[in-house]
């Protein structure tokens, strides 16, 4: 099927009262790999934006979001099990959601930040002396 025309279950989404004991596992060394966006969003002139938060409580796609108080109205961030269903959700944005602009900023990995990314130690590191001024 066209992802034009997904229906929200084939974007990721499960039928209401699916049982989900019976879906396969995933490998414990595998992390699940999900497709991320962070889409800057201006709303058109005169669209509300009571219509922007209620086309996103619909949206499968939709995790979260947060109105901004600069040249963008609010900020969405979108995750999928796919690249497409992920293109698809940000051109959905803009299409029927009353969005002007929709800039999409896609998160491709994680950054790890358990681990330091100086390995050496305090004692080696080399020390600033200067002027602050």
């Amino acid at each position: 099927m066209s992802p034009w025309r997904m229906t929200r279950w084939e974007r990721g989404d499960l039928p209401p009262g699916t049982d989900t004991a019976s879906e396969p596992a995933t490998r414990a060394d595998e992390p699940e790999r999900r497709h991320e966006a962070l889409v800057s969003v201006r709303l058109g002139p005169s669209a509300p934006g009571s219509h922007l938060v209620e086309y996103l409580r619909h949206e499968p796609c939709a995790v979260a979001a947060w109105w901004i108080a600069a040249d963008v109205d609010a900020v969405v961030r979108l995750s999928a099990d796919s690249i497409t269903v992920l293109h698809r959700a940000v051109a959905d944005l803009r299409l029927r959601a009353g969005v002007e602009v929709a800039e999409a900023n896609y998160i491709l990995r994680a950054l790890d930040l358990t681990t330091p990314a100086d390995t050496r130690t305090a004692k080696d590191a080399p020390a600033r002396v200067g002027s602050a001024a």
